[in-house]
């Protein structure tokens, strides 16, 4: 069907490529729990479109000029890897001062302010592009299940990059609802918040450490 060789191994490839911890819903689940479902979906939407960005340049052969020019492979990388090594900062700093918060209306308009800060859509999006890697993956995955005799491949290449977004959008909703929910456990309790807050800015800056050592 669309010169999809085996749709059934592919959406299991996929489902277990996706749930795996990544910096992409690692975020998402760490917005929806501080600040609720809608900027959850937020940054989901801009999870979305950098996974559609990147799905467009593999098309469109990105990849192989990655493979074609290490050096720009080796920039994109490290430009990665400092941005999501900036964000984890960026908790820990945050961690800081959940630590020290007291509930007061003044906190709160600090809150507030963070969160028209925060841009959580372009942030998502920045992560999700930023990750050479990403678009070396959805070459070297999807032309394995690319029929070489179909007449179309784009056609191809759209089905499965659809199937891979609904298997992206399910998984990030449940991310969102399940930080929604402890959302209202962490409201009072600042303490475990921000050595939770502080906790995912360490994994970040672990991503950002893998990035900058991954090789091709």
């Amino acid at each position: 069907m669309f010169g999809i060789t085996d749709l059934t191994t592919f959406i299991i490839g996929t489902i277990l490529i996706v749930i795996l911890p990544g910096p992409n819903s690692l975020y998402v689940m760490s917005v929806a729990s501080r600040y609720g479902i809608k900027v959850g979906y937020l940054g989901a939407f801009g999870v979305y479109t950098g996974d559609l960005i990147l799905i467009l340049l593999t098309a469109l052969g990105a990849a192989s000029l990655l493979h074609a020019f290490p050096w720009l492979f080796l920039l994109l990388k490290i430009v990665g890897a400092l941005y999501l090594s900036y964000l984890g900062i960026k908790l820990f700093k945050a961690a800081y001062q959940t630590w020290n918060a007291v509930q007061t209306p003044e906190q709160l308009d600090t809150k507030q302010l963070s969160l028209s800060e925060l841009k959580p859509f372009k942030t998502a999006l920045t992560i999700s592009i930023l990750n050479p890697k990403a678009i070396l993956f959805y070459l070297s995955f999807f032309v394995q299940f690319v029929n070489p005799a179909y007449p179309y491949p784009a056609i191809t290449f759209t089905a499965l990059a659809i199937v891979l977004q609904i298997i992206s959008m399910s998984y990030l909703t449940i991310l969102i609802f399940s930080g929604a929910k402890l959302a209202t456990y962490f409201s009072h309790r600042y303490k475990f918040t921000a050595c939770c807050v502080a906790a995912v800015g360490l994994l970040f800056c672990g991503f950002g450490l893998k990035l900058a050592t991954s090789t091709m």
